[in-house]
């Protein structure tokens, strides 16, 4: 079973892969993940990624398409994988179908967490996290014991500049321009299921696994 996760940032889509992955027995795969790897391993693509992101350059979507091809014809994605984090343009989602269809595979499911943006807004302001320790909180669902203060190590908590309204603003216009495309690319290849994500995690989840399949 190959997955692709869609979903704004902030829409819980890691969560759910990470999930599904470990329900299904089939390894998440995240671009940083195959880059940190081929990076730490020294290969030919990992090198030449390096390269561009030492100097503050996006990596190729040939590049990665070339990595993330090495990385899903290994022994542990016979079954399939859930990808997390890629296509996130139509130029790539186009790519990784014409190599997956040089293989004579293809995407089974493309899973959209649906979430409007006024939630993800308020979803990740209200995060705070402790930059000592690394420890992540939420005012409304995961509230430290203490306000401010870090259940883990008594560090503050900070709300971080990736997490602040504007900042998630910018991210969201970038995905609505860039990304959701691909909402319409994959629902024109049939494989689209979109899900509730404004719901409890494990209601996703469940609405997930109806979908897919026990």
């Amino acid at each position: 079973m190959k997955i692709i996760m869609l979903g704004a940032p902030g829409a819980g889509k890691g969560t759910q892969a990470k999930k599904i992955a470990e329900k299904y027995q089939i390894p998440h795969i995240s671009t940083g993940d195959i880059f940190r790897f081929n990076i730490k391993e020294g290969t030919e693509l990992g090198m030449k990624a390096k390269a561009f992101m030492d100097q503050g350059g996006l990596v190729p979507d040939e590049l990665t398409i070339g990595m993330l091809m090495d990385r899903i014809q290994k022994e542990d994605c016979q079954n399939g994988y859930v990808l997390d984090g890629f296509p996130r343009t139509i130029p790539q989602a186009e790519s990784l179908t014409n190599a997956l269809n040089e293989r004579g595979q293809k995407i089974d499911y493309a899973v959209n967490v649906d979430v409007p943006d006024e939630n993800i807004v308020n979803r990740m302001s209200g995060r705070r996290a402790c930059l000592s320790c690394g420890a992540t909180y939420h005012i409304v669902y995961k509230p430290s014991k203490v306000e401010g203060i870090c259940d883990v190590c008594g560090d503050k908590l900070v709300l971080r500049e990736d997490d602040k309204p504007e900042t998630v603003k910018k991210r969201l216009s970038v995905y609505h321009d860039q990304t959701q495309p691909l909402i319409d690319y994959y629902k024109e290849a049939g494989v689209l299921a979109n899900v509730d994500g404004t719901q409890d995690m494990e209601k996703v989840f469940s609405d997930i696994v109806a979908v897919l399949g026990a």
